[in-house]
């Protein structure tokens, strides 16, 4: 008989199927929907794969979108023919729509201006249907609003400081391909860049003096740090004369802050990517947010009568977002590149442009948190100090965190708590990036994520094909799909549908081995034992 420390140590149901769920690449925390056909009356569950991209929640769904990511790294960073996006002409159905809603939107303004509530809501309800037919119908962009702007925006102005290089500038052609050398080669970018310096790190990346190191530039470098990557796009395009396409990830250095890293299509030299990025900057045209007005138990409370947050003792109204940007005379903080560029021309097919494209994607699957870990107590320290900045730097003009400034944020709500914002800039796990890890601008090549999947599947329903296992795409067009609620006693348990994912998987396993044996080996390529035996 087993003792009770020896069952303890036998695996769990749980995770044995976790195991040989992600052995055969089914994803190991499905959500459930259900699907209805309208034409048969079927209804059915089926289980949908999550979809995460951090390898510690769901292993095989952020390896399958890690192997997305390097098939459209590869495939545009080395293109020789331009894409096509040349957009259909609109048809007939379309012009006529929006005839139809330039006139309902003169008639809303005209109830608008007489005071006809009723008629002006009704008008606003028809808008609002046009516009979905109209995107149904294939048009893309934003349409404009039925109302006039009530403030015009404050428009700041765009003469560049006197303490960064003037940059030249050229028109930018629509061309997007790399210039060809000697007939044959056609070479493309690998380029690094990184925040400025806050202070000297140790080889583990906390600070040598830490009460010296600029904790608050550097969070506010982080969270601002996407938008001058935008920045640097668009000077890098004007100095160069063409538009220049780019794959890149971000990712945290040792030291917690951000540095890209770019694939970018065509041979740029290396003087003038360093000349770009010396004379790139970013203005936050923001209100000060130097010195906190309230904190601890002095918070701004909720007042129903103003609709806003108000001062707790003197009960007046806190300064509202708009106006407290007009009275902006300078920018609240500038973000910066720092002097360490490195930059290297790639040639398309070689393996250095696999293995960069390898050390491009290779922190994918793990969130900013896991890339940085603290392992000693002066690393926690140092992520602890940064995160607590972070708690107090607003992230955007809708962030809780400016109630504390006594500022009015955007949109502010009875649901909002003072100093408390969930976006992902204030998260441990983010250490201050809040936007996305991938940056691919849209003409890298020519394809959508959804796109680069379709081509795989593609792939193996040709394969299968060769060998007489025939796989049609199925229409979904017209199936009715719903998440299912917690508690629906009619919807199957997640065990049941990860057993039933795992035995299709297996089927399919086999179908797919099946067709390549078909295929036999590559042309060129050793012969095998297992054709040996066969033969």
């Amino acid at each position: 008989m087993s003792t009770r420390a020896e069952r303890m140590r036998l695996p769990l149901s749980t995770e044995v199927m976790k195991a040989t769920a992600e052995k055969h690449g089914v994803c190991v925390r499905p959500f459930t929907m259900e699907v209805g056909d309208p034409g048969t009356g079927e209804l059915r569950y089926v289980a949908v794969p999550c979809g995460s991209t951090v390898e510690s929640v769901c292993g095989p769904c952020a390896k399958k979108a890690k192997a997305l990511r390097m098939a459209q790294c590869r495939e545009g960073w080395h293109l020789t023919e331009e894409p096509d996006f040349t957009p259909a002409p609109p048809t007939a159905e379309q012009k006529e729509l929006m005839e139809f809603r330039a006139d309902l939107v003169a008639r809303y303004r005209e109830a608008v201006e007489h005071g006809e509530e009723g008629q002006a809501d009704e008008l606003r309800e028809e808008i609002r249907g046009v516009d979905e037919e109209l995107r149904q119908l294939g048009m893309r962009g934003r349409l404009p609003s039925p109302d006039l702007p009530s403030k015009r925006p404050v428009k700041r102005s765009t003469k560049r400081r006197q303490d960064a290089p003037n940059l030249p500038r050229r028109k930018v052609a629509k061309t997007t391909v790399g210039r060809e050398y000697a007939g044959k080669f056609r070479p493309s970018m690998f380029v690094t860049l990184t925040c400025d310096t806050y202070g000297r790190v140790r080889e583990d990346g906390t600070p040598v003096d830490p009460s010296s190191y600029d904790y608050r530039r550097a969070a506010r470098d982080a969270v601002h740090f996407a938008s001058l990557v935008d920045r640097w796009w668009q000077n890098l395009r004007r100095v160069v004369g063409w538009d220049v396409q780019y794959f890149a990830t971000v990712e945290p250095q040792k030291r917690t802050a951000p540095h890209l890293h770019a694939a970018l299509r065509g041979s740029i030299p290396h003087e003038v990517l360093r000349q770009v990025t010396e004379a790139t900057y970013h203005q936050v045209w923001w209100p000060k947010h130097d010195e906190l007005i309230y904190s601890g138990d002095r918070l701004p409370v909720w007042d129903a009568r103003v609709k806003g947050f108000v001062d707790p003792e003197k009960h007046e109204p806190l300064t509202p977002w708009e106006e407290a940007v007009e009275e902006v005379e300078e920018p609240a903080h500038v973000v910066t590149f720092g002097r360490q560029v490195h930059s290297k021309g790639i040639l398309g097919g070689t393996e250095e442009a696999g293995r960069h494209i390898g050390y491009l994607t290779k922190y994918l699957t793990k969130s900013t948190g896991e890339v940085v870990e603290a392992t000693s107590a002066r690393q926690r320290e140092h992520h602890d100090r940064l995160h607590a900045e972070l708690a107090i730097t607003p992230c955007s003009p809708r962030c809780a965190v400016w109630l504390l400034y006594g500022v009015q944020p955007l949109g502010a709500t009875s649901r909002m708590t003072p100093g408390h914002c969930k976006g992902r800039a204030h998260r441990r796990t983010t250490l201050g990036l809040p936007g996305r890890r991938v940056l691919v601008s849209r003409k890298w090549s020519g394809k959508s994520l959804a796109d680069h999947k379709a081509d795989r599947k593609a792939f193996v329903r040709d394969m299968l094909a060769g060998v007489g296992i025939v796989k049609p795409e199925q229409d979904t067009s017209r199936l009715i799909w719903r998440k299912v609620q917690p508690g629906d006693r009619d919807a199957p348990p997640r065990a049941h549908l990860l057993m039933r994912a795992i035995a299709e998987r297996i089927t399919w396993k086999a179908e797919y081995d099946r067709a390549l044996l078909a295929a036999g080996p590559p042309p060129g390529s050793p012969e095998t034992s297992a054709i040996r035996l066969a033969a």
